[in-house]
């Protein structure tokens, strides 16, 4: 038998990683050979070396992507309607207008033939929405679509979550009044308790601040936590503890060790069979896995679960293993289990943060004082992960080291036994299990204020511009540098390996030159306008009825990575909710900005009415803003806005149609060529005439567009009209985020899914 070692788990590991590395996958027989031929290369002993390992990495996770791949619904069925079956999973999410649920299809059909589609979706129901019971057994019409996620700098990807999650489709439920239930699968259903416990600590708590994070931290129902509140989390930089930490499930399985220890002890002859610490670590499993099915068992719990059985096995078995065999073996098994796991940053937090513990935490039997080493630990805990926080998240919380301080041991020892007891309590025994969970309202509330201060002072929350992975590496050097025991020379020295990530060098655009971003928002616009040292942004993207904000998600997170601290101006077109609706998120990212409308009434923030005509100059670049404030609907009303530089010129159209567009054209004269326009009103038939379009005389059309939208936009007439003149379209719901820069020599153009190649896109 190949005996493991942590070089050959490190081999395993990259071979998984390297396949995550690849544009896009192999063929499916290269794969099994490869598998195949690395099984065979185990057995015998000259090849059971690194290289052999790392194939049979490659291979597994090749495999395992290519039926990932194969579960997801055809890029052409996308918009169809299927009638499938199938039950609820986890806990349904009921939001004003619409509730949102997962749903695992069990058969569909599509025109009343059976199609191979099976697995997890993720569906919206709107308007008269039944209430959905977790596990209940549903037939549905729905309208079904491939998990195509937008993508941008900086911004969550969205395709590789639905990898993650096993995520074959999502949509939304048609002609729900001919939806109907099914008759219940007679099996046990952890998914209805843990929602009835949800709606009972809802009930008890219906004001309560600390009600939404009770139930996260009870069974891992987060709809309930506040936008306000995760501001909150994020800030202070304990978003880990209301996640269902590793370190809670690592506290119940000590907890069940400490029963079994309590009860052997107290019948010493049990132990005259079975070792009293061999007792211990089924009980301690049974513990971790009953809170893991409490708290949703979600793939980090699982990661955790399976954790926690290797090093409980190992007990069992009575091996004595070091850290680093510990962790491999993990590693191994996890790859083993779910190799697209090391896409999660998850994954690499929760290995790297045992690790530094392990490391960090003096030996036992050594003597040790509690309040000195736990700073201590908490302090070499968040240096050590700050590289990976900032390359995952692109930033992180000043005051994170001292909160955390402060609310792991308070959550993880206090709040969470106490959440957990009442929780089981509250539907069965509501005299026990409430005043239990009074009690842990109680603590977390005195808990809360103290973080809310802390998340409320200066700079509290840092964000950092992307970086390239060579910044990254030298970042993790840096940090081993630095924590390296004491004697070795010039440790502080590794501070400097951290600048690169900390602070990253910047291009920013020449005089007389700009650079433009069009954000992929989906049907909606938002484009970032740079020039040396200013920044303007045109829209801030949709807001949905859901509450769904797209500047949250996508355009402050893309402000962010690109290394954008402060907006000087804000333009927002006209009054749409696809334009304006993400303006008060923006606003509140970067408070001071000059904002400015064509419809400031219809606006949710102050704003003041664009001026015909008004013109300033940034950095040798001219901007100019044309209005036409005689027009009779909102879409015409759009602030036109006019930048040129010394390369060419930029005209961005809002939701202009045809009725003005002569009356813009006339108000703009002659630009500098070459000229790239956005289409106005997202490519409608109603706008871009030909007379605009020869009026102007653009090089290059830029377009904000849904996928597949409903609206039909780009129009086939625009599309034909801008064939006829050879005009290029550049389109975000092809290319995903666009970024052009003018400077000397004309303009350079890239596209997002170009930049961002990945076996998930969906194409």
């Amino acid at each position: 038998m190949p005996r493991l070692t942590p070089g050959r788990a490190i081999a395993l590991l990259a071979g998984a990683v390297a396949v995550h590395l690849l544009p896009s996958l192999l063929p499916m027989w290269i794969a099994v050979a490869l598998a195949a031929s690395a099984l065979v290369l185990l057995l015998v002993a000259q090849a059971n070396r690194a290289p052999t390992w790392f194939a049979l990495g490659f291979a597994w996770t090749l495999v395992c992507a290519s039926l990932a791949i194969e579960k997801r619904l055809p890029a052409d069925q996308h918009g169809r309607d299927f009638e499938v079956m199938g039950h609820v999973r986890g806990l349904p999410e009921v939001q004003e207008g619409s509730t949102r649920f997962e749903f695992v299809i069990e058969s569909a059909t599509l025109d009343g033939e059976a199609v191979a589609l099976q697995g997890l979706s993720r569906l919206n129901w709107y308007d008269d929405a039944p209430p959905l019971a977790a596990c209940s057994r549903w037939q549905l019409r729905l309208r079904l679509r491939p998990p195509r996620g937008l993508v941008n700098p900086g911004g969550l990807d969205g395709e590789r979550g639905a990898v993650l999650r096993g995520v074959v489709a999502v949509g939304y439920v048609r002609n729900g009044g001919q939806s109907r239930p099914l008759a219940a699968a007679r099996v046990p259903c952890i998914d209805a308790w843990r929602q009835e416990i949800a709606a009972a600590i809802a009930q008890r708590f219906p004001r309560s601040q600390s009600s939404g994070l009770l139930r996260a931290l009870a069974v891992g129902d987060q709809q309930a936590i506040a936008d306000a509140d995760w501001q909150v989390l994020r800030a202070t930089g304990i978003s880990h503890l209301i996640a269902i930490s590793g370190l809670h499930v690592g506290m119940f399985a000590a907890f069940g060790a400490l029963l079994a220890r309590l009860f052997w002890k107290a019948w010493p002859r049990l132990t005259l069979r079975v070792p009293g610490p061999l007792l211990e670590a089924p009980v301690a499993m049974v513990c971790a896995f009953g809170y893991g099915l409490l708290a949703g068992m979600g793939v980090p719990t699982i990661r955790t679960l399976l954790m926690i059985a290797i090093a409980l096995l190992a007990r069992y078995a009575r091996r004595a293993s070091s850290v680093a065999q510990a962790l491999a073996l993990a590693a191994t098994a996890i790859v083993i289990w779910d190799p697209l796991a090391v896409l999660s940053a998850g994954f690499w937090l929760s290995f790297a943060g045992v690790a530094i513990l392990l490391a960090a935490t003096r030996p036992i039997g050594t003597k040790q004082i509690l309040w000195r080493e736990l700073p201590r630990v908490q302090l070499v805990l968040s240096l050590a992960l700050l590289p990976m926080t900032i390359w995952f998240f692109g930033q992180g919380s000043l005051i994170g080291p001292l909160a955390n301080l402060l609310a792991v041991p308070w959550v993880s020892f206090v709040v969470v036994p106490l959440t957990v007891a009442g929780s089981l309590l509250i539907v069965d025994l509501p005299a026990i299990g409430g005043p239990l969970l009074d009690l842990a309202d109680i603590l977390l509330g005195a808990l809360w204020h103290v973080m809310q201060w802390m998340a409320a002072l200066p700079s509290a929350q840092v964000y950092f511009a992307a970086t390239p992975i060579w910044a990254f590496a030298m970042a993790l050097a840096g940090i081993i540098w630095i924590l390296m025991p004491r004697g070795v020379p010039a440790r502080a020295l590794g501070v400097l390996l951290l600048l690169p990530l900390l602070v990253p060098i910047r291009h920013p655009p020449a005089a007389a030159a700009f650079e433009v971003w069009m954000f992929d928002v989906g049907q909606g616009l938002s484009v970032l306008v740079r020039t040396a040292g200013h920044t303007l942004l045109y829209d801030a993207g949709p807001r949905y009825p859901s509450g769904f904000d797209l500047a949250d998600a996508v355009v402050i997170p893309s402000l962010h990575a690109l290394g954008v601290e402060r907006l000087d101006r804000m333009i927002l077109s006209h009054g749409d909710s696809d334009h304006a609706g993400g303006a008060a998120a923006v606003q509140r990212a970067f408070p001071g900005a000059v904002i400015e409308s064509g419809e400031p009434t219809r606006l949710a923030i102050a704003a003041d009415a664009c001026r015909d005509g008004e013109s300033w100059r940034w950095d040798e670049v001219d901007f100019r803003i044309v209005a036409v404030t005689a027009a009779a609907e909102s879409n015409d009303r759009s602030c036109v806005l006019v930048v040129s530089g010394s390369a060419g010129s930029l005209l961005l159209t809002g939701d202009a149609t045809a009725k003005v567009e002569a009356a813009i054209a006339a108000r703009i004269g002659p630009l500098r060529h070459p000229l790239l326009m956005s289409l106005p009103h997202h490519g409608s038939k109603t706008a871009s005439s030909a007379a605009f379009l020869d009026a102007l005389d653009p090089q290059l059309a830029l377009l904000s567009s849904g996928y597949h939208n409903h609206f039909g936009h780009p129009h086939a007439d625009v599309l034909a009209r801008l064939r006829e003149r050879s005009i290029p379209l550049l389109n975000t719901a092809d290319a995903g985020f666009l970024h052009v820069r003018f400077a000397s020599g004309g303009h350079v153009a890239r596209q997002g899914r170009d930049e961002s190649r990945a076996w998930w896109r969906i194409r």
